[in-house]
């Protein structure tokens, strides 16, 4: 019986009524008007993270990847520089003619007058011997 007799009753038509119409039609409009503007944010804030997010990764590959290169060139400077000092070193001993003459007889096996140069073989480490005797 309830049914019916709200299919019976015709809505009035009033001012007020009118009014309360609009103001729920612009309430409506409103809500939506908000959802969509909330849509657009929650898009818009999650394609700008989503392109930080992925410029803070790149940039954190590219700083180790970096960090690497910077160790390596720091080892290569420090054997360069070691190798610097021996041939600096090297060529201080150069400069004295008594190492002159020591190295010209040790390498080139030059000799002065009335000597004997003997060349007598290095002697092999043990880890050669025994990889020999397998």
């Amino acid at each position: 019986m309830g049914e019916r007799a709200r299919k019976n009753i015709a809505p009035m038509e009033n001012n007020y009524i009118k009014q309360q119409q609009v103001k729920e039609r612009a309430l409506v409009r409103r809500r939506k008007l908000l959802f969509r503007r909330l849509t657009l944010f929650v898009i818009l804030t999650s394609t700008i993270f989503y392109f930080l997010t992925s410029t803070l990764i790149s940039r954190n590959d590219l700083l180790t990847e970096k960090k690497r290169e910077k160790a390596k060139l720091e080892k290569s400077l420090a054997k360069l520089d070691k190798k610097r000092t021996l041939l600096q070193d090297e060529v201080v001993k150069l400069n004295d003619k008594e190492y002159i003459a020591k190295l010209a007889r040790s390498e080139y096996f030059l000799s002065d007058d009335g000597e004997i140069i003997f060349n007598i073989p290095k002697p092999k480490e043990k880890n050669e011997e025994e990889d020999l005797s397998y």
